[in-house]
């Protein structure tokens, strides 16, 4: 049996590339990150205004950061526990930002649509599951607080092989890849100048400056999510996590009936998750986080039904912050910096992107919870990171214990 890729099983769109910055450029915005949110940012600029000269600036290339790399799950939800978030915020804040959520999903699904992107989108539903007492007890919490607010999350009568399941009916699954790339592809289209591998060393004033050039812009926006404390800007903490996946050769009908149509996610932190793509591969993340990522393949291999085959398994970096909640907003004047999507990066990314450039229009809408400039601090170094280790040691460990194992009688 061969070695598994080291990459998702996404089929392979090359974007044209880009050659590197060099010199003296000016622009009414400079974009740094072509992932998702930089690429909805210029995309959703230049369609409001085509008159803007706007530049896109990537350490890499488009997509070779979390969004090109992610499992490719698109549902709502931002922020805290549903019934937390009520907690915290109150009903109606609390109300607010799930419907955004629901809509970011219908705005994506609008967007690859109108982009014509390949992307193997599949819209449905997404259940959120538990399979133990303190598991379902957090589910039942949750669907309380979904029914009360009148939203539209609601228990399955039935859950079959889960002890508890909660089903959200706005969700879809798609190639995160492919519509990057049909983004890339849109905005070089409408006249965005993309640089690749022209990582920013610093920023200010109006200024950036790169290796072997810089930038003048009259606004900036950074959308490098976990990768920006190399940047020193004052967002608070966006934590860096190594997240890691699998996915497995296409499966046997009958395997495939029994997992069922519509993604699953484990109510517990960390436990896996899992969807079916179109070919009939089962793609699973989750387990242990910034560690070997050979622990963690393994971790993920020992949870799937056996007899399957692992044919890929990646990692990628993505973004967390202390309270759960994005940072969308300006960070210093004339610079916006969005990130910290906490694992919910494709309905969140092109939604921030939308918001920045409402925002850079002058016309932004009301804030929610998320729109703000800095994140609460995290011990992300030094003598208080063990700290935050040994917090993820611990979900790690529930997530064995209490995580919903994939049980099949195929």
């Amino acid at each position: 049996m061969r070695s598994p890729i080291t990459e998702p099983p996404w089929r392979r769109v090359d974007v044209p590339p880009a050659a590197p910055l060099t010199g003296r450029v000016t622009a009414d915005v400079a974009i740094v990150g072509a992932g998702l949110t930089g690429l909805a940012t210029a995309y959703y600029l230049i369609s409001r205004d085509p008159s803007l000269d706007v530049v896109l600036l990537d350490a890499g290339r488009p997509g070779a950061g979390a969004s090109g790399r992610g499992t490719g799950l698109l549902g709502p939800r931002v922020g805290p526990a549903i019934d937390k978030a009520r907690r915290r915020y109150g009903d109606e804040t609390a109300r607010a930002c799930y419907e955004a959520s629901v809509g970011w999903v219908r705005q994506v699904v609008r967007l690859a649509g109108d982009l014509g992107a390949d992307c193997g989108l599949t819209t449905g539903g997404q259940l959120m599951v538990a399979n133990s007492p303190r598991a379902a007890e957090a589910l039942a919490r949750q669907a309380d607080a979904y029914r009360e607010l009148g939203l539209d999350p609601a228990p399955l009568p039935d859950p079959g092989r889960f002890r508890a399941a909660l089903r959200f009916p706005v969700a879809a699954t798609l190639d995160p890849a492919a519509l990057v790339a049909a983004l890339a592809a849109e905005v070089a289209g409408r006249g965005v100048r993309r640089f690749d591998h022209s990582p920013v060393r610093s920023l200010g004033a109006g200024e950036l400056v790169l290796p072997y050039g810089t930038v003048r812009a009259r606004r900036t926006v950074v959308a490098v999510n976990g990768f920006v404390r190399s940047l020193a800007l004052p967002v608070g903490t966006v934590a860096p996590l190594e997240v890691h996946a699998v996915a497995t050769a296409p499966l046997p009908a009958a395997l495939r009936a029994e997992l069922g149509p519509e993604p699953v996610i484990d109510v517990t932190p960390l436990a896996p998750y899992y969807r079916l793509t179109p070919q009939g591969r089962l793609v699973m993340g989750g387990g242990p986080v910034n560690g070997r990522a050979e622990r963690a393949w393994a971790w993920l291999a020992e949870r799937l039904p056996g007899g399957t085959e692992v044919t890929h398994r990646w990692s990628g970096r993505i973004g967390m912050t202390g309270d759960d909640l994005p940072v969308v907003g300006e960070a210093v004047p004339g610079v916006w910096f969005a990130g910290g999507c906490c694992g919910h990066g494709l309905a969140l990314s092109v939604a921030s992107g939308a918001y920045l450039a409402d925002a850079l229009l002058g016309e932004a809408p009301p804030p929610l919870p998320w729109h703000r400039a800095r994140a609460p601090w995290l011990p992300t170094a030094g003598p208080a990171r063990p700290v935050l280790e040994a917090y993820l040691r611990l979900l790690t460990r529930r997530a064995a214990r209490d995580g919903a194992a994939l049980r099949f009688s195929t």
